[in-house]
């Protein structure tokens, strides 16, 4: 019995080639001592022993190869922070930023998929500073976004499309940044379970003289001041100048979107990272990295329920875009239509696919329909840090000054080449 237990130990410490040996053995560090010589068969401790020191070098190899391939080891949206605050590419009170937004995100998306359980459907019976019905998470989700904003104690202004101007958080009004967002893009795609999303922006507070140096300036009184400051107090005069900053003065910008999977978007300013909600750790995990735009595409997305109301000019680009390859010259393509209702949706398929998305002024509203703080700088910022290109028409969207917290502008995001051929139509 004694001899049946040793067996198989034995076999397994003998196993192994006599090139093996020698070739471990080469090596001084690992030969025996001369005053025992390999001769014949050594008994199986000895060997064993040269055969696991021989391996040791093999297996940290072999476990440092595992650590670069491990299929389990994720990077969470607050870890990614944490190491680009390590490498300089913000700083520890921009970190607590944007981690208090991704939590008003995770509460959001929470409410989004129980609304109907929860009975958050439908209109509050309010209308907003836009003139616009406010569904009932609206009303929420915009409260959510402020309480999770001021919890930080480092955001000094907070300005909402939901709210009439913006907000001067009273307990860290000395906070260095200003953050603008939308807290739930496409609405009205609530009741029926369709994409919808969170946008934002962030804006150093400092940076606030209508995106012009402060030794640039005129003083107050000078007729240079907008009519609707001169009319303010002071203090209500600093709060929407340090919001109505041009894009192209954004520290960071991102978006949330709620759909078959909550995807949090995000841009330091050094190129675009997607992060997965994970229901199982309840974190945002880095699914993408450096997203790149495609510099064409194929997809146009326009509401074109309004196309009588576009200027000819448009018109001809969209019949344009319609016409069958066959009948164009060699080289064409044809183009498919895909209009969602949200533009979170829209740039999120914009950014993965290429192609452009349009939303034109019209006869109707012949400054456009889209917030240029809350809405088409955050976006063309994104956009333009993976490659691609957001404008007016005539204007890049990110040297747009704002005249007020609540302005409007047409704008046409997307693919650079296919912003490009639209603004050749518009000419």
């Amino acid at each position: 019995m004694f001899g049946a237990e040793l067996a198989i130990p034995s076999r397994q410490l003998l196993y192994y080639s006599t090139t093996t040996i020698t070739t471990r053995w080469s090596n001084p560090i690992l030969s025996p001592h001369p005053s025992s010589v390999f001769t014949g068969i050594s008994s199986p401790l000895q060997i064993g022993l040269c055969r696991a020191a021989a391996a040791g070098k093999v297996i940290e190899e072999d476990v440092s190869k595992q650590k670069k391939t491990n299929a389990f080891e994720i990077e969470s949206l607050t870890s990614w922070l944490l190491e680009q605050q390590r490498v300089g590419n913000l700083d520890a009170e921009l970190t607590i930023v944007i981690n208090s937004i991704s939590l008003a995100c995770k509460q959001i998306a929470s409410l989004l998929q129980t609304a109907n359980i929860s009975k958050l459907t439908g209109s509050q019976g309010t209308i907003n500073i836009q003139g616009e019905n406010q569904a009932k998470l609206d009303v929420i989700a915009n409260e959510v976004f402020c309480n999770c904003l001021r919890s930080t104690g480092l955001t000094g202004i907070i300005a909402s499309e939901e709210e009439e101007a913006p907000i001067a958080v009273e307990e860290t009004y000395s906070g260095n940044y200003t953050v603008v967002f939308d807290p739930i893009d496409g609405s009205s795609n609530i009741d029926t379970s369709l994409t919808t999303g969170s946008i934002f922006g962030i804006y150093d507070s400092s940076n606030n003289k209508l995106g012009v140096a402060e030794s640039e300036q005129e003083p107050e009184e000078s007729n240079s001041t907008p009519a609707t400051l001169r009319k303010l107090d002071e203090k209500k005069q600093k709060t929407i100048v340090s919001v109505c900053q041009p894009g192209r003065n954004l520290l960071a910008a991102g978006y949330c979107m709620y759909s078959s999977s909550v995807v949090f978007v995000l841009s330091l300013g050094k190129g675009v990272f997607s992060f997965t909600l994970d229901p199982m750790y309840g974190e945002f995990i880095l699914t993408q990295k450096n997203i790149q735009i495609p510099k064409s595409g194929n997809i146009y997305s326009f509401n074109e329920s309004n196309y009588e109301l576009w200027d000819d000019k448009l018109k001809k680009y969209i019949d344009d875009l319609k016409v069958s390859p066959a009948a164009t010259p060699s080289g064409a393509k044809r183009y498919s239509a895909r209009y969602i209702g949200c533009l979170v949706g829209e740039i999120h398929r914009t950014l993965l696919y290429g192609g452009i998305y349009g939303n034109p002024s019209n006869i109707k509203s012949k400054k456009g329909n889209l917030r240029l703080l809350y809405e088409c700088a955050p976006m063309s910022y994104l956009v333009e840090q993976a490659g691609g290109k957001g404008s007016n028409g005539y204007q890049r969207i990110l040297d747009i000054v704002p005249e007020e917290v609540h302005q409007r502008v047409p704008i046409f995001i997307g693919s650079p080449e296919e912003v490009a051929k639209l603004e050749k139509y518009l000419a």
